[in-house]
């Protein structure tokens, strides 16, 4: 079945998604229709991303994981499970957010930002010390470790040491990063070429795997 995300300048909110489908080895089709007409006001809330699987439209960057995480069975095995990672998928979109605003609206507090970072750092290094040196909640992958590897990569371009007092989550990385669809993906024109986002502030560095 396509799936089909939307394309733009930048990366966005749309990398979880690409990072999800190449490492379960499905192809999509992206549509340009970022610089087509008045775009916004069909989108339910006004942005991107849009995604569309079969007859169904999905906006909201965390709808469209969870919807994967279902439809591929990465969600956990029951509503324990679910509302676990439901939990953990909030979790991701605070650090995210934090990053969001530093870019956005407080770049000159990049400094501070990243003396800050390891208290937010320090949160999911104490959940893989609990649930075990696999992936965010399970041995296996759910779909909110997409989500979290994507921050962790904007992250890495601000401050390439950043897991250096991270042992965790430096291991979780080279376990994202050594999948065999995720580790192509990763390596592929398309994926270092596109900037993070569209102000040239994140991403600067040399996109790809970490180098730990």
């Amino acid at each position: 079945m396509p799936l089909s995300p939307p394309t733009h300048p930048a990366t966005g909110r749309c990398a979880a998604t690409r990072m999800f489908l190449a490492n379960q080895g499905q192809t999509w089709k992206e549509v340009d229709e970022w610089s087509s007409g008045p775009l916004k006001s069909t989108c339910v809330f006004g942005q991107f991303p849009k995604f569309k699987d079969g007859d169904l439209v999905l906006y909201q960057s965390n709808a469209i994981l969870q919807h994967l995480g279902r439809k591929f069975g990465l969600y956990g095995k029951d509503n324990r499970d679910a509302v676990i990672i439901d939990m953990l998928c909030d979790g991701v979109e605070d650090l995210r957010m934090t990053d969001v605003i530093l870019i956005y609206t407080n770049y000159d507090g990049k400094a501070k930002f990243i003396e800050d970072l390891p208290s937010w750092l320090r949160c999911f290094e104490k959940v893989l010390e609990k649930n075990g040196k696999g992936f965010l909640l399970f041995p296996q992958i759910s779909f909110v470790d997409y989500s979290l590897f994507d921050v962790l990569l904007n992250l890495h371009l601000l401050d390439p040491s950043c897991l250096k007092e991270f042992p965790l989550l430096s291991g979780y990385v080279e376990r994202m990063q050594s999948q065999p669809g995720l580790k192509s993906h990763l390596e592929s024109k398309e994926f270092l070429q596109h900037p993070v986002n569209g102000n040239g502030k994140q991403g600067e560095g040399k996109r790809g795997v970490f180098s730990i």
